[in-house]
């Protein structure tokens, strides 16, 4: 997958020349902090479908990171002539690394990527190959368009959907995948919302974008802190199924006079639930907020990195409240390494 957007909110980064100035050319190239964004997507689809991390779902993460690193590669060589205008310090423009050279690498990591969702099963591979047709048509063709914003969020729920299919080993509309339909979608709407912001950051963006992304918080933070129920119970629908802590098995908390009272793991993993869920709101409101008031270029770029920091938090909100809060924790863990290693490289 693809950055959201066009620009990045990251200081001009030319780096010293040889060998450690390659290294950093493709660093930058490749948005190496971004790749922290990414294991929480298939870590949550496998919690969604009530089952147990495996295996096939490392390969599915291992799949994952190429295809981000494809999508990666082929923006800036969709985009050299347009970055050669706002952005002459990235990796292409600035002649550090060659146009060639990133499509070979795009074309490596997507084979890659195919590859080792083959090794998962068929039917990761079965999503695999729309998630990889989604970002190279959104690099090429989708990005400037109407539809851009919504082809980025699909290759994002699709990410979360290969963690499902992978973990599973069964069919793509087999049960277990169909239940973490409902992950892939929230996890989709924020993707929406922040590509939406993102697409006129070099010009200033729009106010309302902004506005839509800050009420998309407020009602995924709803969704994902409300007390779950039954489908069709009148606590309102659930967005996915439940798994006792430590099992695979799905579950539910009682939500009538008639189903057990909620063991103490499952109060533990929701206050968990609640917390991400707290550190996700609060990792964009504020940005959003700003960038809603003042939609200027260096705010509205604020409020795109905060968006893309907050993939984390949402996924280990997603995994908690599937009932893996050790899945969660291991997502959560990642944060803090991205954010050190975004300090050093742009993840825009």
């Amino acid at each position: 997958m693809s950055r959201p957007g066009h620009a990045g909110e990251g200081r001009p980064e030319t780096g010293p020349t040889g060998r450690a100035g390659r290294a950093r050319a493709w660093a930058e190239l490749l948005r190496l902090p971004a790749l922290f964004t990414v294991p929480g997507d298939a870590l949550a689809g496998a919690a969604a479908t009530g089952g147990r991390a495996n295996p096939r779902t490392l390969l599915a993460i291992g799949s994952s990171l190429c295809l981000y690193e494809a999508g990666m590669a082929l923006n800036d060589w969709a985009d050299r002539a347009e970055d050669a205008v706002e952005r002459p310090h990235r990796p292409l423009p600035s002649g550090r690394v060659h146009p060639t050279a990133a499509l070979a690498a795009a074309c490596a990591f997507t084979g890659a990527g195919l590859s080792l969702a083959a090794l998962a099963g068929r039917p990761a591979l079965t999503v695999a190959v729309p998630l990889a047709t989604t970002v190279w048509a959104y690099d090429l063709s989708l990005k400037h368009t109407a539809a851009g914003p919504t082809a980025m969020a699909a290759a994002r729920g699709l990410d979360l959907l290969l963690g499902a299919a992978a973990t599973t080993g069964t069919g793509a509309m087999s049960g277990g995948v169909r239940a973490a339909l409902p992950s892939a979608a929230v996890l989709g709407a924020h993707t929406l919302a922040v590509t939406t912001v993102s697409r006129r950051e070099t010009q200033g963006g729009a106010p309302l974008a902004a506005l839509a992304a800050l009420t998309t918080t407020a009602v995924l933070s709803r969704l994902l802190t409300r007390p779950p129920g039954k489908r069709g119970s009148p606590t309102g629908p659930d967005i996915g199924p439940r798994a006792e802590p430590g099992t695979g098995t799905p579950s539910m908390p009682a939500t009538t006079p008639d189903t057990p009272t909620p063991t103490p793991a499952f109060q533990v993993t929701d206050a968990l639930r609640t917390a991400l869920t707290a550190a996700y709101a609060t990792t964009v409101a504020r940005p959003y907020f700003h960038a809603t008031l003042n939609a200027s270029p260096p705010l509205t770029q604020r409020a795109v990195g905060a968006g893309i920091r907050a993939m984390i938090p949402l996924q280990c909100a997603l995994t908690a409240r599937s009932g893996a809060p050790v899945a969660a924790l291991f997502t959560a863990a990642l944060s803090p390494l991205a954010a050190r290693f975004a300090r050093k490289v742009s993840v825009t």
